[in-house]
Protein backbone atom coordinates (compact mmCIF):
# COMPACT_ATOMS: atom_id res chain seq x y z
CA UNK A 1 0.00 0.00 0.00
CA UNK A 2 0.84 3.60 -0.71
CA UNK A 3 2.09 5.85 2.06
CA UNK A 4 -0.57 9.05 2.27
CA UNK A 5 0.59 12.00 0.80
CA UNK A 6 1.62 14.01 3.26
CA UNK A 7 1.26 18.01 2.19
CA UNK A 8 1.53 21.40 4.23
CA UNK A 9 -0.98 24.65 3.88
CA UNK A 10 -1.23 25.91 0.38
CA UNK A 11 0.89 28.64 -1.23
CA UNK A 12 4.40 27.60 0.14
CA UNK A 13 6.42 27.81 3.34
CA UNK A 14 4.94 29.13 6.56
CA UNK A 15 7.28 31.40 8.45
CA UNK A 16 8.98 29.32 11.05
CA UNK A 17 7.71 31.47 14.10
CA UNK A 18 4.39 30.33 13.25
CA UNK A 19 4.68 26.54 12.76
CA UNK A 20 3.47 23.85 15.14
CA UNK A 21 5.38 22.28 17.90
CA UNK A 22 6.88 19.17 17.09
CA UNK A 23 4.45 16.23 18.54
CA UNK A 24 6.25 13.87 21.59
CA UNK A 25 6.09 10.57 22.22
CA UNK A 26 3.54 7.74 20.45
CA UNK A 27 0.29 7.20 21.89
CA UNK A 28 -1.27 5.05 19.36
CA UNK A 29 -0.13 2.96 16.47
CA UNK A 30 -2.74 1.96 14.12
CA UNK A 31 -1.23 -1.04 11.89
CA UNK A 32 -2.94 -2.15 8.63
CA UNK A 33 -6.71 -1.92 10.17
CA UNK A 34 -9.63 -3.48 8.35
CA UNK A 35 -12.94 -4.22 9.02
CA UNK A 36 -15.36 -5.82 7.05
CA UNK A 37 -18.79 -8.08 7.15
CA UNK A 38 -19.49 -11.40 5.46
CA UNK A 39 -22.04 -11.03 2.81
CA UNK A 40 -23.94 -13.02 0.06
CA UNK A 41 -21.36 -11.07 -2.70
CA UNK A 42 -18.54 -11.90 -0.44
CA UNK A 43 -16.72 -9.52 2.51
CA UNK A 44 -18.19 -6.06 2.77
CA UNK A 45 -15.19 -3.75 3.75
CA UNK A 46 -15.91 -0.59 6.18
CA UNK A 47 -11.93 0.19 6.35
CA UNK A 48 -9.48 -1.38 4.30
CA UNK A 49 -5.83 -1.05 5.52
CA UNK A 50 -5.89 2.29 7.90
CA UNK A 51 -2.69 3.47 9.38
CA UNK A 52 -2.31 6.20 12.18
CA UNK A 53 0.39 7.17 14.31
CA UNK A 54 -1.02 9.48 17.31
CA UNK A 55 1.96 11.34 19.77
CA UNK A 56 1.90 13.03 22.86
CA UNK A 57 1.07 17.00 22.56
CA UNK A 58 -0.89 16.80 19.03
CA UNK A 59 -4.75 16.97 18.22
CA UNK A 60 -5.31 14.76 14.96
CA UNK A 61 -8.17 14.96 13.40
CA UNK A 62 -10.48 11.81 10.81
CA UNK A 63 -11.73 13.45 8.46
CA UNK A 64 -14.19 12.02 5.60
CA UNK A 65 -17.80 11.75 4.05
CA UNK A 66 -20.42 8.99 5.39
CA UNK A 67 -19.37 5.81 4.86
CA UNK A 68 -15.83 6.65 4.94
CA UNK A 69 -15.37 3.92 8.11
CA UNK A 70 -14.05 7.37 10.58
CA UNK A 71 -16.28 6.83 13.38
CA UNK A 72 -15.73 2.43 13.46
CA UNK A 73 -11.90 3.10 13.12
CA UNK A 74 -12.39 5.27 16.36
CA UNK A 75 -14.61 2.51 18.11
CA UNK A 76 -11.66 0.22 16.98
CA UNK A 77 -9.38 2.65 18.40
CA UNK A 78 -11.37 2.62 21.62
CA UNK A 79 -11.34 -1.13 22.06
CA UNK A 80 -15.12 -1.50 21.37
CA UNK A 81 -15.16 -3.39 18.80
CA UNK A 82 -12.25 -5.44 17.02
CA UNK A 83 -11.21 -5.02 13.61
CA UNK A 84 -11.15 -7.60 11.30
CA UNK A 85 -7.20 -7.80 10.30
CA UNK A 86 -4.74 -5.01 11.34
CA UNK A 87 -3.86 -4.66 14.95
CA UNK A 88 -3.72 -1.60 17.28
CA UNK A 89 -1.04 -0.47 19.84
CA UNK A 90 -1.56 2.36 22.68
CA UNK A 91 1.50 3.16 24.46
CA UNK A 92 3.81 0.83 22.76
CA UNK A 93 0.97 -2.52 23.82
CA UNK A 94 -1.24 -3.96 21.63
CA UNK A 95 -4.83 -3.33 22.61
CA UNK A 96 -7.15 -5.72 23.78
CA UNK A 97 -10.69 -4.51 24.50
CA UNK A 98 -10.81 -1.01 26.27
CA UNK A 99 -8.09 0.15 27.61
CA UNK A 100 -7.29 2.49 30.90
CA UNK A 101 -6.81 6.10 30.37
CA UNK A 102 -8.82 6.16 26.89
CA UNK A 103 -12.04 8.60 26.92
CA UNK A 104 -14.48 9.50 24.18
CA UNK A 105 -16.93 11.75 23.74
CA UNK A 106 -19.96 10.79 21.68
CA UNK A 107 -22.19 12.77 18.81
CA UNK A 108 -25.03 12.40 21.00
CA UNK A 109 -24.63 13.60 24.62
CA UNK A 110 -25.47 9.81 26.37
CA UNK A 111 -26.07 11.14 29.89
CA UNK A 112 -28.28 9.42 32.18
CA UNK A 113 -31.42 11.84 32.74
CA UNK A 114 -32.33 10.88 36.25
CA UNK A 115 -28.80 11.74 36.94
CA UNK A 116 -27.48 14.95 37.95
CA UNK A 117 -24.58 16.71 36.20
CA UNK A 118 -22.88 15.75 39.41
CA UNK A 119 -23.78 12.34 39.64
CA UNK A 120 -23.42 12.10 35.76
CA UNK A 121 -19.98 13.09 35.93
CA UNK A 122 -19.16 11.13 38.94
CA UNK A 123 -21.09 8.12 37.36
CA UNK A 124 -17.49 6.74 35.59
CA UNK A 125 -15.71 6.66 38.64
CA UNK A 126 -17.68 5.14 40.49
CA UNK A 127 -17.73 1.79 37.95
CA UNK A 128 -13.96 1.80 38.53
CA UNK A 129 -14.62 1.61 42.30
CA UNK A 130 -13.07 5.09 42.90
CA UNK A 131 -14.23 5.77 46.55
CA UNK A 132 -17.22 8.74 47.27
CA UNK A 133 -14.63 11.13 48.76
CA UNK A 134 -12.11 10.85 45.76
CA UNK A 135 -14.81 10.86 43.20
CA UNK A 136 -16.91 13.77 44.28
CA UNK A 137 -13.77 16.30 44.44
CA UNK A 138 -12.77 14.48 40.93
CA UNK A 139 -16.05 15.27 39.51
CA UNK A 140 -16.71 18.77 40.82
CA UNK A 141 -12.89 19.95 39.53
CA UNK A 142 -13.63 18.28 36.28
CA UNK A 143 -17.41 20.35 36.07
CA UNK A 144 -15.30 23.63 37.34
CA UNK A 145 -12.55 22.50 34.38
CA UNK A 146 -15.49 22.62 31.87
CA UNK A 147 -17.27 25.93 32.78
CA UNK A 148 -20.02 24.15 34.72
CA UNK A 149 -19.85 25.35 37.86
CA UNK A 150 -23.01 26.14 39.77
CA UNK A 151 -25.18 23.30 37.72
CA UNK A 152 -24.23 20.30 39.74
CA UNK A 153 -27.31 19.75 40.89
CA UNK A 154 -29.12 20.29 37.72
CA UNK A 155 -30.58 17.48 35.82
CA UNK A 156 -29.91 17.01 31.63
CA UNK A 157 -33.64 18.02 31.02
CA UNK A 158 -32.73 21.62 32.47
CA UNK A 159 -29.54 21.78 30.73
CA UNK A 160 -29.25 23.27 26.62
CA UNK A 161 -27.62 21.19 24.42
CA UNK A 162 -24.57 22.96 24.83
CA UNK A 163 -24.11 22.76 28.42
CA UNK A 164 -25.34 18.67 28.00
CA UNK A 165 -22.25 18.41 25.99
CA UNK A 166 -19.94 19.98 28.40
CA UNK A 167 -21.13 17.16 30.22
CA UNK A 168 -19.86 14.76 28.32
CA UNK A 169 -16.37 16.12 28.05
CA UNK A 170 -16.29 16.52 32.44
CA UNK A 171 -17.58 12.28 31.93
CA UNK A 172 -14.47 11.76 29.83
CA UNK A 173 -11.88 14.36 31.56
CA UNK A 174 -12.57 12.71 35.16
CA UNK A 175 -10.93 9.73 34.54
CA UNK A 176 -7.89 11.86 33.54
CA UNK A 177 -7.35 10.01 29.89
CA UNK A 178 -3.97 10.47 28.33
CA UNK A 179 -5.98 9.40 24.84
CA UNK A 180 -9.52 11.75 24.30
CA UNK A 181 -11.32 10.21 21.25
CA UNK A 182 -13.79 12.45 19.95
CA UNK A 183 -16.60 11.68 17.35
CA UNK A 184 -18.40 14.51 15.85
CA UNK A 185 -18.61 16.09 19.43
CA UNK A 186 -19.76 19.38 17.88
CA UNK A 187 -22.05 18.67 15.20
CA UNK A 188 -25.46 18.36 17.22
CA UNK A 189 -25.26 22.03 18.25
CA UNK A 190 -25.92 24.95 16.95
CA UNK A 191 -23.36 26.71 14.99
CA UNK A 192 -22.92 29.57 18.16
CA UNK A 193 -22.88 27.18 20.45
CA UNK A 194 -20.49 24.69 18.98
CA UNK A 195 -18.22 27.63 18.45
CA UNK A 196 -17.78 28.72 21.74
CA UNK A 197 -17.25 24.92 22.86
CA UNK A 198 -14.91 24.55 20.25
CA UNK A 199 -12.82 27.21 21.43
CA UNK A 200 -13.25 26.92 25.27
CA UNK A 201 -11.35 23.32 24.69
CA UNK A 202 -8.79 24.72 22.81
CA UNK A 203 -8.20 27.45 25.18
CA UNK A 204 -7.56 24.43 28.04
CA UNK A 205 -5.52 22.21 25.82
CA UNK A 206 -2.88 25.24 24.64
CA UNK A 207 -2.94 26.22 27.94
CA UNK A 208 -2.13 22.76 29.36
CA UNK A 209 -4.97 22.62 31.57
CA UNK A 210 -6.37 19.54 30.40
CA UNK A 211 -5.43 15.73 31.66
CA UNK A 212 -5.51 14.65 28.37
CA UNK A 213 -1.86 14.07 26.32
CA UNK A 214 -3.45 13.66 23.02
CA UNK A 215 -6.50 13.90 21.13
CA UNK A 216 -8.15 12.13 18.17
CA UNK A 217 -11.23 13.48 16.72
CA UNK A 218 -13.75 12.55 14.26
CA UNK A 219 -15.34 15.33 11.88
CA UNK A 220 -16.69 15.68 8.92
CA UNK A 221 -16.39 19.94 8.86
CA UNK A 222 -13.26 20.72 6.77
CA UNK A 223 -12.95 24.50 8.79
CA UNK A 224 -13.55 22.58 12.15
CA UNK A 225 -10.26 20.46 11.39
CA UNK A 226 -7.80 23.17 10.39
CA UNK A 227 -9.07 25.49 12.88
CA UNK A 228 -8.59 22.50 15.44
CA UNK A 229 -6.25 19.57 14.60
CA UNK A 230 -1.91 19.66 14.03
CA UNK A 231 -2.73 16.78 11.43
CA UNK A 232 -5.49 16.00 9.57
CA UNK A 233 -5.35 12.04 7.73
CA UNK A 234 -7.92 12.74 4.77
CA UNK A 235 -10.11 9.45 4.64
CA UNK A 236 -11.92 7.51 1.13
CA UNK A 237 -15.26 5.69 1.23
CA UNK A 238 -16.62 2.40 0.66
CA UNK A 239 -13.91 1.34 1.90
CA UNK A 240 -12.13 3.41 4.30
CA UNK A 241 -8.78 4.56 3.66
CA UNK A 242 -6.50 6.81 4.77
CA UNK A 243 -6.17 8.65 1.16
CA UNK A 244 -3.60 11.84 2.33
CA UNK A 245 -2.15 13.47 5.88
CA UNK A 246 -2.08 17.02 5.97
CA UNK A 247 -0.18 18.77 8.25
CA UNK A 248 -1.93 22.31 9.88
CA UNK A 249 1.42 24.63 10.07
CA UNK A 250 -0.88 27.38 12.38
CA UNK A 251 -0.05 27.90 16.32
CA UNK A 252 -3.46 28.36 18.21
CA UNK A 253 -5.36 30.60 18.51
CA UNK A 254 -6.58 30.46 14.38
CA UNK A 255 -8.00 33.09 12.23
CA UNK A 256 -10.68 31.69 10.14
CA UNK A 257 -10.32 34.54 7.60
CA UNK A 258 -6.34 34.55 7.49
CA UNK A 259 -6.13 33.93 3.44
CA UNK A 260 -3.42 30.86 4.00
CA UNK A 261 -6.38 29.08 6.69
CA UNK A 262 -8.57 29.84 3.82
CA UNK A 263 -6.12 28.97 1.03
CA UNK A 264 -5.47 25.51 2.96
CA UNK A 265 -9.48 24.82 3.47
CA UNK A 266 -9.91 25.25 -0.03
CA UNK A 267 -6.97 22.39 -0.62
CA UNK A 268 -8.56 19.92 1.28
CA UNK A 269 -12.11 20.35 -0.11
CA UNK A 270 -9.72 19.26 -3.60
CA UNK A 271 -8.43 16.68 -2.27
CA UNK A 272 -11.40 14.99 -1.14
CA UNK A 273 -13.21 15.88 -4.68
CA UNK A 274 -9.73 14.63 -6.30
CA UNK A 275 -10.36 11.71 -9.10
CA UNK A 276 -7.97 9.28 -7.82
CA UNK A 277 -8.53 5.18 -7.08
CA UNK A 278 -10.85 4.85 -4.28
CA UNK A 279 -10.96 8.78 -3.98
CA UNK A 280 -14.50 10.69 -4.30
CA UNK A 281 -14.55 11.23 -8.39
CA UNK A 282 -17.08 10.01 -10.13
CA UNK A 283 -17.67 5.74 -11.05
CA UNK A 284 -20.72 4.27 -12.57
CA UNK A 285 -22.83 2.80 -9.96
CA UNK A 286 -24.04 -0.82 -9.93
CA UNK A 287 -27.08 -2.55 -8.40
CA UNK A 288 -24.82 -2.63 -4.89
CA UNK A 289 -23.69 0.85 -4.80
CA UNK A 290 -25.24 2.65 -1.59
CA UNK A 291 -27.31 5.87 -1.67
CA UNK A 292 -27.09 8.56 0.76
CA UNK A 293 -30.53 10.03 1.29
CA UNK A 294 -30.07 12.93 -0.63
CA UNK A 295 -33.44 14.47 -1.73
CA UNK A 296 -34.82 15.81 -4.88
CA UNK A 297 -35.48 19.20 -3.35
CA UNK A 298 -31.50 19.40 -2.12
CA UNK A 299 -30.44 18.45 -5.89
CA UNK A 300 -32.53 21.09 -7.12
CA UNK A 301 -31.86 23.87 -5.01
CA UNK A 302 -28.17 23.14 -5.92
CA UNK A 303 -28.73 23.19 -9.74
CA UNK A 304 -30.56 26.52 -9.10
CA UNK A 305 -28.16 28.01 -6.96
CA UNK A 306 -25.43 27.14 -8.98
CA UNK A 307 -27.18 28.44 -12.24
CA UNK A 308 -27.91 31.85 -10.98
CA UNK A 309 -25.47 34.52 -10.82
CA UNK A 310 -22.87 35.15 -9.09
CA UNK A 311 -22.04 31.51 -10.04
CA UNK A 312 -23.62 30.87 -13.85
CA UNK A 313 -22.63 27.85 -13.83
CA UNK A 314 -19.50 27.15 -11.81
CA UNK A 315 -18.84 27.42 -8.33
CA UNK A 316 -15.91 26.79 -5.75
CA UNK A 317 -17.06 24.02 -3.52
CA UNK A 318 -15.35 26.02 -0.14
CA UNK A 319 -17.31 29.44 -1.03
CA UNK A 320 -21.06 27.63 -1.81
CA UNK A 321 -20.61 25.51 1.16
CA UNK A 322 -20.68 28.86 3.46
CA UNK A 323 -22.97 30.74 1.38
CA UNK A 324 -25.49 28.14 1.68
CA UNK A 325 -24.38 26.82 5.55
CA UNK A 326 -23.49 23.25 3.95
CA UNK A 327 -20.75 21.20 5.59
CA UNK A 328 -19.36 18.65 3.65
CA UNK A 329 -21.68 15.60 4.80
CA UNK A 330 -24.54 17.86 3.48
CA UNK A 331 -22.62 19.57 -0.07
CA UNK A 332 -20.71 16.74 -1.05
CA UNK A 333 -23.72 13.47 -1.32
CA UNK A 334 -25.95 16.48 -3.08
CA UNK A 335 -22.91 17.26 -5.37
CA UNK A 336 -21.93 13.33 -5.67
CA UNK A 337 -25.75 12.61 -6.56
CA UNK A 338 -26.05 15.38 -9.31
CA UNK A 339 -22.83 13.98 -10.91
CA UNK A 340 -24.00 10.04 -11.40
CA UNK A 341 -27.15 11.78 -12.62
CA UNK A 342 -25.22 13.86 -14.74
CA UNK A 343 -26.26 16.92 -13.87
CA UNK A 344 -23.27 18.50 -12.64
CA UNK A 345 -19.39 17.46 -12.53
CA UNK A 346 -16.58 17.95 -9.86
CA UNK A 347 -13.11 18.68 -10.58
CA UNK A 348 -10.45 19.76 -8.35
CA UNK A 349 -12.67 21.07 -5.40
CA UNK A 350 -15.10 22.80 -7.95
CA UNK A 351 -18.75 21.98 -8.78
CA UNK A 352 -20.21 22.80 -12.14
CA UNK A 353 -23.27 22.12 -13.90
CA UNK A 354 -23.33 19.89 -17.35
CA UNK A 355 -25.46 20.83 -20.39
CA UNK A 356 -28.44 18.68 -19.04
CA UNK A 357 -27.79 20.55 -15.72
CA UNK A 358 -28.33 23.76 -17.39
CA UNK A 359 -31.41 22.65 -19.28
CA UNK A 360 -32.90 21.33 -15.67
CA UNK A 361 -32.66 24.83 -13.86
CA UNK A 362 -34.86 26.26 -16.62
CA UNK A 363 -37.13 23.62 -16.99
CA UNK A 364 -40.73 23.86 -15.17
CA UNK A 365 -41.72 21.59 -12.26
CA UNK A 366 -43.60 18.73 -14.90
CA UNK A 367 -40.68 19.00 -17.42
CA UNK A 368 -38.15 18.75 -14.64
CA UNK A 369 -39.66 15.49 -13.17
CA UNK A 370 -39.61 14.01 -16.54
CA UNK A 371 -36.18 14.64 -17.21
CA UNK A 372 -35.51 13.28 -13.76
CA UNK A 373 -36.72 10.46 -14.61
CA UNK A 374 -34.79 9.56 -17.74
CA UNK A 375 -31.58 10.46 -15.91
CA UNK A 376 -32.51 8.65 -13.04
CA UNK A 377 -33.70 5.13 -15.11
CA UNK A 378 -30.62 5.56 -17.28
CA UNK A 379 -28.20 6.04 -14.42
CA UNK A 380 -29.34 4.52 -11.32
CA UNK A 381 -29.25 0.56 -11.19
CA UNK A 382 -31.73 0.40 -8.64
CA UNK A 383 -34.19 2.21 -10.19
CA UNK A 384 -34.13 0.89 -13.05
CA UNK A 385 -34.15 -2.53 -11.34
CA UNK A 386 -37.55 -1.78 -9.82
CA UNK A 387 -38.72 -0.49 -13.40
CA UNK A 388 -38.65 -3.59 -14.99
CA UNK A 389 -39.82 -5.82 -11.85
CA UNK A 390 -42.59 -4.18 -12.23
CA UNK A 391 -43.35 -4.08 -15.94
CA UNK A 392 -42.71 -7.88 -15.98
CA UNK A 393 -45.05 -9.15 -13.32
CA UNK A 394 -49.15 -9.27 -14.16
CA UNK A 395 -50.19 -7.02 -11.58
CA UNK A 396 -47.30 -4.83 -11.94
CA UNK A 397 -46.69 -4.69 -8.27
CA UNK A 398 -43.68 -5.98 -5.67
CA UNK A 399 -42.93 -6.04 -1.98
CA UNK A 400 -40.01 -3.73 -0.39
CA UNK A 401 -38.30 -7.16 0.78
CA UNK A 402 -38.13 -8.38 -2.88
CA UNK A 403 -35.26 -5.32 -3.76
CA UNK A 404 -34.46 -5.34 -0.13
CA UNK A 405 -33.22 -8.96 -0.21
CA UNK A 406 -31.02 -8.61 -2.75
CA UNK A 407 -29.32 -5.32 -1.83
CA UNK A 408 -28.37 -6.88 1.51
CA UNK A 409 -25.99 -9.29 -0.50
CA UNK A 410 -24.32 -6.27 -1.62
CA UNK A 411 -25.00 -3.92 1.37
CA UNK A 412 -25.21 -3.79 5.54
CA UNK A 413 -29.28 -4.17 6.36
CA UNK A 414 -29.17 -0.58 7.56
CA UNK A 415 -27.49 0.85 4.22
CA UNK A 416 -29.72 -1.44 1.75
CA UNK A 417 -32.66 0.45 3.89
CA UNK A 418 -31.78 3.51 3.57
CA UNK A 419 -30.55 2.99 -0.27
CA UNK A 420 -34.06 1.82 -0.92
CA UNK A 421 -35.28 4.56 0.68
CA UNK A 422 -33.88 6.94 -1.41
CA UNK A 423 -35.00 5.52 -4.28
CA UNK A 424 -38.15 4.94 -3.72
CA UNK A 425 -38.05 9.04 -2.53
CA UNK A 426 -36.34 9.97 -6.02
CA UNK A 427 -39.20 7.18 -7.75
CA UNK A 428 -42.09 9.46 -6.56
CA UNK A 429 -40.96 12.51 -7.89
CA UNK A 430 -39.90 10.70 -11.09
CA UNK A 431 -43.30 9.45 -11.25
CA UNK A 432 -41.73 5.95 -12.75
CA UNK A 433 -43.88 3.65 -9.74
CA UNK A 434 -45.68 4.23 -6.67
CA UNK A 435 -45.12 3.27 -3.14
CA UNK A 436 -47.15 2.46 -0.45
CA UNK A 437 -45.64 2.91 2.93
CA UNK A 438 -48.41 0.75 4.93
CA UNK A 439 -48.61 -2.09 2.65
CA UNK A 440 -44.82 -2.05 1.57
CA UNK A 441 -46.05 -2.15 -1.81
CA UNK A 442 -44.12 -1.18 -5.08
CA UNK A 443 -46.61 -0.45 -7.78
CA UNK A 444 -46.98 1.26 -11.20
CA UNK A 445 -48.32 5.01 -11.04
CA UNK A 446 -51.05 3.82 -13.43
CA UNK A 447 -51.99 1.16 -11.24
CA UNK A 448 -51.83 1.95 -7.79
CA UNK A 449 -55.27 3.66 -6.37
Amino acid sequence: MQEPKTVTAAGGQTPAANVAPVAGAEILNVKHVSRGFNKAQGELLVLDDANLTLHEGEIVGLLGRSGSGKSTLLRIISGLIEPTSGEVEYLGQPLRGPAEGVAMVFQTFALFPWLTVLQNVEAGLEARGVGARERRERALAAIDLIGLDGFENAYPRELSGGMRQRVGFARALVVDPTLLLMDEPFSALDVLTAETLRTDLLDLWTQGRLPIRSVLIVTHNIEEAVFMCDRILVLSSNPGRVLAEIRVPFRHPRNRLDPAFRRLVDDIYAKMTARQTGGWGKKELELGSWLPQVSTNLMAGLIETLAMPPYHGRADMPEIARSLHLEVDDLFPIAEMLQHLGFADVREGDVFLTPPGRVFAEFGTQERKMMFAEHLLRNVPLAARIKKVLNERPGHRAPRVRFEQELEDFLSDQAAEETLDTVIDWGRYAEIFSYNDQTEIFSLEDVES
